[in-house]
């Protein structure tokens, strides 16, 4: 059983950095694409950013754009999301989470969809305060 454990989440002021990994069990992450979602209170949950399996293409949310990077180190089974001039707006549970598809084609069209990925962590919170 695949399981996903996020962590690196906590307080931090607005225009401070915070830096989240992603850690799973086995080889599954060296294998497939990964993305980082967050849900904020009574929101549903969204699309922050995603990265190939070979971590080649990326692609961000354009709220974050610009601020945020994702990056993987497949040797180590883990993914990363640095994080950097935070706002109060990105406040929320941090989730990553695994889609088992290799194909860069389908990544392109499906890589903001909840429903694409199979696989999610428990969550970590990030609070922004202003």
């Amino acid at each position: 059983q695949v399981q996903l454990v996020e962590s690196g989440g906590g307080l931090v002021q607005a225009g401070g950095s915070l830096r989240l990994s992603c850690a799973a069990s086995g080889s599954i992450l060296s294998s497939y694409a990964m993305g980082w979602f967050r849900q904020a209170p009574g929101k549903e949950r969204e699309f922050v950013a995603a990265i190939s399996w070979n971590g080649g293409v990326t692609y961000y949310t354009d709220s974050v754009k610009g601020r945020f990077t994702v990056s993987r180190d497949n040797a180590k089974n883990t993914i990363l999301l640095q994080m950097n001039s935070l706002k109060p707006e990105d406040t929320a549970v941090y989730y990553c989470a695994v889609t088992p598809v290799r194909s860069s084609i389908w990544l392109q069209v499906n890589y903001g969809r909840v429903t694409a990925y199979t696989y999610w962590g428990q969550g970590t919170q990030v609070t922004v305060s202003s």
